[in-house]
C-alpha cells in the first residue's frame, strides 16, 4: 500500500524535456503575460481545459476562475472573471475580462464585488437569475481558494 500523497509513476510517464508554446494573456487595462510557457490551465464554462504544446485548434469560452500558467516548473496562479481562449498553431491567446495575479488581488474589494452580487440577485428572476447565480458561485469558489490559501 502507498502512502498518501505518494504518486505511482512507470518508467513511460516520466518527463525529461518540457515542450513549451507562445501564451498571450490579454485584458483590457494591459498584456498582462507575454512569453513560453509548458502548460496553462483554463477555467472553461464547459470544464477546465489543460493546454500544452501542439494542442488542437479551439475557442473555448471562460468562467470566473483560477487560470494556472506553469513556466520552468513554476506555477503561476491567474484570477480571470470570464473571458475567451484561442487556441491555434501560433499559440493560446487569452483575452481576460479581468486578469489578476493572486498576489496582487485586492481582497477587500473582490470581497465587497461578492456582497454587491448578493445584493443584486433580488433584482433578478428566471434566466437572469440562473445566470446571475451561477456567476456568484464561480465567485465565491475563487474567494474560498483564495482564503485557503492566505492561510497557507
Amino acid at each position: 500500500s502507498r502512502r498518501e500523497g505518494q504518486e505511482a509513476r512507470s518508467g513511460s510517464g516520466v518527463i525529461t524535456m518540457a515542450n513549451t508554446f507562445h501564451f498571450d494573456l490579454v485584458s483590457p487595462e494591459k498584456i498582462a503575460f507575454s512569453g513560453e510557457v509548458e502548460q496553462v490551465d483554463i477555467p472553461g464554462v464547459d470544464g477546465d481545459l489543460g493546454v500544452m504544446a501542439g494542442h488542437a485548434p479551439l475557442v473555448a469560452t471562460i468562467r470566473p476562475g483560477i487560470m494556472t500558467v506553469t513556466v520552468g516548473g513554476k506555477h503561476e496562479k491567474i484570477i480571470v472573471l470570464g473571458g475567451l481562449a484561442e487556441i491555434s498553431d501560433k499559440g493560446l491567446t487569452v483575452l481576460a475580462d479581468t486578469a489578476t495575479s493572486l498576489q496582487d488581488l485586492d481582497r477587500e474589494a473582490f470581497a465587497g464585488k461578492i456582497s454587491e452580487m448578493e445584493e443584486g440577485l433580488k433584482e433578478e428572476e428566471g434566466d437572469a437569475l440562473d445566470r446571475a447565480i451561477e456567476r456568484l458561485d464561480h465567485f465565491k469558489v475563487i474567494q474560498q481558494y483564495i482564503v485557503s490559501t492566505a492561510m497557507h
